[in-house]
């Protein structure tokens, strides 16, 4: 599998998931906090048959990435070891660069879930030029109040609860996270720390000086943010930041995991509508 060095020396896996059909544009993925990309497989293949190139690392500490830097120990996974998450924000600009020399001719869509919707914000924050697109799932607006790593499974707790009923509320999700050698269930904020947590606080970046179209999908009962969360996060990419191609989808009877839950085939296919408007085949 290929991989590359970060700045601190940790190998990234990565995978290269080329366009079934001619390529139209370019998806760098992004997971969220203590998982890895090897989840997103239905996602991947229905994106690759639509003419999209999609490229998933394993974030720091995370998946292979994490199981070989931290030399085996799953008691470690999640956890992103030197640099923190400034660290890991780094390794994913690389991996945009390197993604970028590869493909210099066709545009590029950052996809974050969750924790990656936290990075992809804070790159696109940093580097608006790079990209063509963004697509945040399971996000919220990175202020206080409007996002949480801590409780997430509240609603559901009681006498037999998996701890997972979060992540959807097709319940079976739930078990195969817990039964996935490559996760961890820790919380978030146990997994990046007091301080990097307070370091994921930040807003849209003010006049981000280009037009990028941005797709918002979230899950009724997501409790990481939630719709309110995200028509927060939508309004402020349009005042703050200039956006004027700003969609915000909500999924009832759906959680945080829009990609895995029950209305997993409709988030695909208004994902690939999306896409393929503002992206068409090339001629």
């Amino acid at each position: 599998m290929p991989e590359f060095t970060d700045a601190h020396g940790i190998a990234i896996f990565y995978d290269v998931h080329p366009a079934k059909t001619e390529p139209r544009a370019v998806v760098q993925l992004l997971h969220g906090v203590g998982e890895h990309a090897g989840r997103y497989g239905t996602l991947i293949e229905a994106l690759t048959g639509d003419g999209y190139a999609v490229w998933a690392a394993d974030h720091r500490g995370h998946g292979r990435t994490g199981m070989t830097q931290h030399g085996g120990d799953v008691a470690r996974l999640g956890h992103l070891g030197p640099g923190g998450l400034r660290g890991a924000l780094a390794t994913m600009w690389q991996f945009t660069e390197l993604i970028r020399a590869e493909n210099p001719d066709l545009p590029l869509v950052l996809l974050g879930h969750s924790g990656g919707s936290v990075l992809a914000q804070m790159l696109v924050n940093a580097h608006a030029d790079a990209y063509d697109g963004m697509v945040l799932t399971g996000s919220a607006l990175r202020m206080p109040g409007s996002i949480h790593a801590s409780g997430l499974n509240k609603p559901w707790d009681g006498p037999g609860a998996m701890g997972t009923e979060w992540l959807a509320s097709d319940l079976s999700v739930g078990r195969a996270f817990l039964d996935d050698p490559l996760t961890t269930t820790e919380e978030p904020i146990k997994l990046i720390g007091v301080l990097d947590s307070l370091r994921m606080y930040g807003l849209p970046r003010r006049n981000l000086g280009r037009d990028i179209p941005l797709l918002l999908m979230v899950g009724r009962d997501d409790t990481v943010g939630g719709p309110r969360s995200v028509h927060r996060l939508a309004d402020a990419y349009r005042t703050r930041s200039g956006l004027t191609d700003v969609t915000t989808l909500v999924y009832p009877d759906t959680r945080h995991e829009v990609f895995n839950d029950v209305t997993q085939e409709d988030v695909r296919a208004d994902l690939r509508a999306w896409l393929d408007q503002r992206f068409p085949v090339r001629v």
